[in-house]
Protein backbone atom coordinates (compact mmCIF):
# COMPACT_ATOMS: atom_id res chain seq x y z
CA UNK A 1 0.00 0.00 0.00
CA UNK A 2 1.44 3.35 -1.05
CA UNK A 3 1.55 6.26 1.36
CA UNK A 4 -0.58 9.27 0.38
CA UNK A 5 1.39 11.94 -1.47
CA UNK A 6 2.95 14.64 0.66
CA UNK A 7 1.37 18.04 0.04
CA UNK A 8 3.73 20.54 -1.56
CA UNK A 9 5.59 23.03 0.60
CA UNK A 10 6.21 26.62 -0.35
CA UNK A 11 8.31 29.38 1.16
CA UNK A 12 6.86 31.97 3.53
CA UNK A 13 9.09 35.04 3.63
CA UNK A 14 8.56 37.74 6.28
CA UNK A 15 9.43 41.08 4.76
CA UNK A 16 10.01 42.81 8.12
CA UNK A 17 12.62 40.38 9.44
CA UNK A 18 13.85 38.70 6.27
CA UNK A 19 13.17 35.26 7.77
CA UNK A 20 11.99 32.47 5.47
CA UNK A 21 10.10 29.34 6.52
CA UNK A 22 8.80 26.21 4.82
CA UNK A 23 5.03 26.65 4.38
CA UNK A 24 3.14 23.40 3.73
CA UNK A 25 0.16 23.78 1.41
CA UNK A 26 -2.07 22.08 3.97
CA UNK A 27 -1.21 24.51 6.82
CA UNK A 28 -2.41 28.08 7.23
CA UNK A 29 0.14 30.85 7.14
CA UNK A 30 -0.50 31.42 10.86
CA UNK A 31 0.15 27.75 11.67
CA UNK A 32 3.45 28.00 9.78
CA UNK A 33 4.42 31.17 11.65
CA UNK A 34 3.57 29.76 15.08
CA UNK A 35 5.37 26.45 14.41
CA UNK A 36 8.45 28.51 13.52
CA UNK A 37 8.23 30.38 16.82
CA UNK A 38 7.16 33.69 15.31
CA UNK A 39 5.00 35.83 17.57
CA UNK A 40 1.95 36.88 15.53
CA UNK A 41 -1.32 38.14 17.03
CA UNK A 42 -4.35 35.92 16.61
CA UNK A 43 -7.60 35.33 18.40
CA UNK A 44 -10.43 33.52 16.62
CA UNK A 45 -8.23 31.61 14.13
CA UNK A 46 -11.09 31.37 11.64
CA UNK A 47 -10.97 34.67 9.74
CA UNK A 48 -13.52 36.69 11.70
CA UNK A 49 -11.74 38.81 14.31
CA UNK A 50 -9.04 40.26 12.01
CA UNK A 51 -6.44 40.29 14.82
CA UNK A 52 -3.90 38.57 12.56
CA UNK A 53 -4.32 40.79 9.47
CA UNK A 54 -1.20 41.26 7.38
CA UNK A 55 -0.32 42.24 3.85
CA UNK A 56 0.63 39.83 1.11
CA UNK A 57 3.44 41.54 -0.79
CA UNK A 58 3.98 38.61 -3.15
CA UNK A 59 2.30 35.31 -3.94
CA UNK A 60 -1.20 33.88 -3.81
CA UNK A 61 -3.26 32.21 -1.10
CA UNK A 62 -6.55 30.38 -0.91
CA UNK A 63 -9.16 30.43 1.82
CA UNK A 64 -10.98 27.30 2.97
CA UNK A 65 -13.90 29.47 4.08
CA UNK A 66 -16.29 31.52 1.95
CA UNK A 67 -15.92 34.76 3.89
CA UNK A 68 -12.45 35.37 5.32
CA UNK A 69 -13.39 38.65 7.04
CA UNK A 70 -11.81 40.98 4.48
CA UNK A 71 -13.56 43.71 2.53
CA UNK A 72 -13.16 43.42 -1.25
CA UNK A 73 -10.99 46.55 -1.32
CA UNK A 74 -8.76 45.15 1.44
CA UNK A 75 -8.33 41.93 -0.49
CA UNK A 76 -7.55 43.92 -3.64
CA UNK A 77 -4.87 45.90 -1.78
CA UNK A 78 -3.15 42.71 -0.58
CA UNK A 79 -4.55 42.30 2.91
CA UNK A 80 -4.60 38.70 4.10
CA UNK A 81 -5.78 36.85 7.20
CA UNK A 82 -2.98 34.36 7.94
CA UNK A 83 -5.21 32.32 10.26
CA UNK A 84 -7.36 31.22 7.34
CA UNK A 85 -5.01 31.58 4.35
CA UNK A 86 -3.23 28.61 2.74
CA UNK A 87 -0.31 29.23 0.36
CA UNK A 88 -0.72 28.42 -3.32
CA UNK A 89 2.89 29.39 -4.07
CA UNK A 90 5.82 31.11 -2.36
CA UNK A 91 4.54 34.15 -0.44
CA UNK A 92 5.97 37.29 1.13
CA UNK A 93 4.04 38.56 4.13
CA UNK A 94 4.29 41.82 6.05
CA UNK A 95 2.52 42.80 9.21
CA UNK A 96 0.87 42.12 11.55
CA UNK A 97 -1.57 44.98 11.36
CA UNK A 98 -0.34 46.01 7.91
Amino acid sequence: MDAPPTPPAFRLHLSGTGETFSAPADATLLQTLLRAGVSWPASCRNGNCRACIGRLARGRVRYAIDWPGLLPEEKASGCVLPCAAYPLEDVTLSGPGA
